[in-house]
């Protein structure tokens, strides 16, 4: 069996005709294999596609041809196309959704009056330096809260988002008023997200903004489970979570019994489908393999529910 691999990317920049490129992306894809999602914009791409090593490898190398992306980088881990149900490629306004295409501004090198861009090691160097004056370094989460669950920088704040589109009326709301005179550093999966909510941070006031160049994705690559991040990563494909290393802590718990458990499932009732966190045990019994609300329970006590 030959090799395969995952790529997450993105890139913010300039785009004319964002619908020759989603074109032009899909051909590729198509031509090569691959699955996933790729998102593309006027302010440019977001992108997960899996499958062959050798396929990807030339999706890169084509993809860096196209002028604004010459040097978009690509991060790699494990699986391949079978990790994803189908190919997906598509213009919307945003390629991440916050709700705030107006607000965002881009050039050729990327979103214009967002945070500092700190490595890993650069990350680690704040944290210390501020800790020896007496000082301490949030962590700001810019994933939704279900995806902190199972793993998050210590002691992180985690907005109350259930999407992306959410973390406008939290910052709006005055519930994080008081961090913006600290230092602040945002974080995400592969960065994408940080790049957009730095932005829209420093547009409200927060005075010491950074984000982590790279994301976790890359914070875990160098440093696995001996550094400030905590648990398992939420990925958006057939695998939901994975782990930088075998030391990594279980910090989710089964929403029924309460034993830990990195597994997001969703309700057995087709007509709600949430996504939860269910253990082995109870995610096997029809009478717990729900997300627990009323109408479920209900749903569940006579039976799955089916079409």
């Amino acid at each position: 069996m030959s090799e395969s691999r995952i790529l997450l990317y993105y890139r913010f920049t300039p785009l004319a005709d964002p619908t020759s490129v989603m074109l032009w992306q899909r051909t590729l894809c198509e031509s090569l294999g691959l699955r996933g999602r790729i998102i593309i914009s006027r302010h440019g791409i977001n992108g997960t596609v899996g499958g062959s090593l050798a396929s990807v490898k030339t999706y890169i190398r084509r993809t860096r041809e196209y002028p604004g992306f010459h040097d978009m980088e690509f991060k790699w881990s494990q699986g391949s196309a079978d990790d994803f149900p189908k190919l997906s490629v598509k213009v919307r306004d945003e390629i991440v959704t916050f709700g705030a295409a107006d607000d965002l501004e881009v050039d050729e090198n990327g979103v214009v009056g967002g945070g500092v861009h700190l490595t890993p090691t650069q990350v680690n160097e704040l944290v210390a330096e501020r800790a020896a004056k007496g000082e301490d370094v949030v962590f700001f989460d810019g994933r939704n809260a279900m995806e902190a669950a199972i793993g998050h920088f210590r002691d992180a704040v985690v907005p109350d988002a259930t999407t992306t589109r959410d973390f406008l009326g939290e910052l709006d709301s005055g519930k994080y008023d008081e961090l913006k005179d600290r230092p602040v550093v945002t974080y995400c999966t592969g960065g994408v997200r940080c790049e957009v909510l730095s932005k829209l941070m420093i547009d409200r006031g927060f005075s010491e903004v950074y984000q982590l160049d790279g994301g976790i994705v890359r914070y875990g690559e160098q440093f696995a489970d001996t550094g400030l991040w905590e648990g398992s990563l939420y990925v958006f494909d057939k695998r939901m979570h994975m782990e930088f290393s075998d030391d990594a802590t279980q910090l989710g718990h089964c929403l029924h019994c309460g034993s830990a458990t990195n597994t997001y499932r969703n309700c057995v009732n087709d007509d709600c489908r949430d996504m939860i966190l269910l253990c082995d045990s109870c995610a096997a019994d029809p009478a717990t393999a729900h997300c627990g609300s009323q109408g479920c329970l209900e749903v569940t006590s006579a039976g799955p529910r089916r079409g």
